[in-house]
């Protein structure tokens, strides 16, 4: 017997394509198999895929021998004009027609992103050992038909088929979990084995109308694209090893925590399996999981209530409009100034001392009710901001520049909201909500909204820790370099924030539209 077609590269070529073609198009089969062994007993299941496998490697060379008889039969059947029709013709005829509805079929479902592996396991009672197994070898008889004849239309040779098939389903049994992760992982290379099938099932026709096409040029096609998309896994995780080293080592370790907890959200995570991994934390977990690790990061100019917004109560004026100011304010705490005003205070007030001296002696003394704030510098981190707060018997700050002057203010209550998102008061709710969603896609937000509130929800980058802005407003003041005016906008990566509403020299509302790719 003449084994010479060893020697032949084409042969190994053929079957290591093969080899890598059937390890990838039976994902599929190892995901319902997987299913189908999870209804027996624990102790059993390992058992009965192992046992389901291996003999369904026995009915794929079974059906490997069966085809490759088919195919030596090239005595006409019978003849279509000038066309002779025999039975290797008809055979090659309907498996090319079955590879391009299988692999168009399949393209359309993970195109649509339809999850053909959601397969609920709600069986309480364990399914007989020998029941599952059948079921196992019923079902990849099924699902090998494609594989078979992808094998008969890959190689010219039965043998190296055979040989293909059988590594092909060792490797899936003794590496079941590892493969699947990396399917998940890499979806691509599904799409591109799909599009291999197509590319078979073409041929086939054309064989089948007598149109020889080399294999030779298949191999050059498949590993072509091989190559292509080798390098295109490698391009993606460079990119994101880049990513990754030119964060802050603060956002690495707070991106490693949240990748250990199945949450992460960075482009390291963009890689794959967060879909997955999501399922096991709600959205409100996972934003105040992310703000915690954070919290040394956000700057208190970002948390604070701007100066212009600080409630005051002004003992300079009558006993009657401070009784109407303290009336009128929905504030608990107010800061007290005097003729100096906001940059000299005198100190807070709290609404709670002052009814308590009414109750008791019916009168208001303001000067003996008044506290002193906790001063921030603003270059304060929140996370140092709450330690500060945590050292003081003070539940309000003043945040003042280098100059003493008078920024804003803080409470314990902004700084918690920093963590676990907004708690509005009564005559807050029925203010405009911060980030509204519009008809049209786009999004209209309060000029003051913290950039680190956006960033996630745009996937916009992550700011530097010299960062000149720290809000919608400061963004849109920053990108233009001046104060702007109602129908200004600036683009920025891929959204355009447009100014909608404003109140003297404050920005009070901004339109961002998601901009057209180029």
């Amino acid at each position: 017997m003449d084994f010479s077609w060893l020697a032949d590269p084409h042969t190994w070529i053929g079957f290591v394509t093969l080899l890598i073609l059937e390890v990838v198009l039976g994902i599929d089969n190892l995901v319902f198999v997987a299913i189908l062994a999870n209804k027996v007993k624990p102790a059993l299941r390992d058992k009965a895929r192992i046992v389901g496998l291996g003999l369904a490697v026995l009915i794929r060379i079974i059906m490997l021998g069966f085809m490759a008889h088919i195919m030596t039969l090239t005595q006409p059947l019978f003849h279509l004009g000038s066309l002779s029709v025999s039975g290797k013709d008809l055979i090659m005829f309907a498996g090319g027609i079955f590879l391009l509805y299988k692999a168009t079929t399949e393209l359309h479902e993970r195109l649509e992103g339809h999850n053909q592996f959601a397969v609920a396991d709600n069986h309480k009672k364990h399914a007989p050992f020998w029941g599952v197994v059948l079921q196992i070898l019923i079902l990849d008889a099924v699902f090998s038909i494609d594989s078979v004849i992808t094998a008969v239309a890959m190689v010219d040779h039965i043998v190296v088929a055979m040989a293909a098939v059988a590594v092909a389903m060792a490797v899936m049994i003794t590496a079941s979990k590892p493969l699947t992760a990396f399917v998940d992982k890499h979806p691509t290379v599904v799409m591109l084995c799909l599009g291999f099938l197509l590319m078979i099932g073409f041929s086939l026709l054309a064989e089948a109308f007598h149109f020889h096409i080399p294999k030779g040029y298949l191999y050059a096609a498949i590993g072509f694209s091989i190559l292509i998309e080798v390098f295109n896994q490698v391009s993606q995780k460079n990119s994101r090893k880049n990513d990754y080293i030119s964060s802050s080592w603060r956002k690495r370790t707070a991106e490693n925590v949240l990748g250990m907890m199945g949450i992460r959200e960075s482009v390291l995570a963009k890689a794959g399996n967060e879909a997955a991994d999501d399922a096991h934390f709600e959205e409100n977990e996972k934003s105040m999981i992310r703000s915690v690790l954070t919290l040394a990061e956000r700057p208190i100019m970002g948390v604070m209530i701007p100066r212009r917004d600080i409630e005051r109560l002004d003992i300079s004026q009558s006993k009657e409009e401070q009784n109407a100011q303290l009336q009128n304010t929905p504030f608990s705490r107010l800061l007290v100034v005097g003729k100096a005003g906001v940059d000299e205070p005198l100190g807070y007030v709290n609404k709670k001392d002052l009814l308590a001296q009414f109750l008791s002696s019916g009168e208001m003394n303001i000067q003996t009710a008044l506290r002193q704030p906790l001063v921030l510098p603003d270059s304060t981190t929140a996370l140092n901001a709450i330690e500060l707060f945590r050292q003081s018997s003070a539940d309000y700050a003043l945040v003042v520049d280098e100059f003493g002057a008078v920024l804003g203010m803080v409470t314990m209550k902004d700084l918690f909201e920093s963590i676990a998102g907004e708690f509005p008061e009564e005559f807050e709710r029925e203010e405009e909500s911060a980030v509204q969603e519009n008809e049209d896609q786009s999004l209209t937000v309060d000029g003051a909204l913290e950039y680190v509130e956006l960033m996630p929800q745009l996937n916009l980058p992550p700011q530097g820790e010299d960062a000149d802005f720290h809000t919608v407003a400061g963004l849109i003041m920053e990108e233009l370099q001046s104060i702007p005016d109602v129908g200004d906008f600036a683009d920025y990566h891929g959204w355009r924030f447009e100014v909608i509403e404003k109140e003297g020299q404050r920005i009070e509302r901004v339109k961002i539209t998601k901009l057209p790719e180029e």
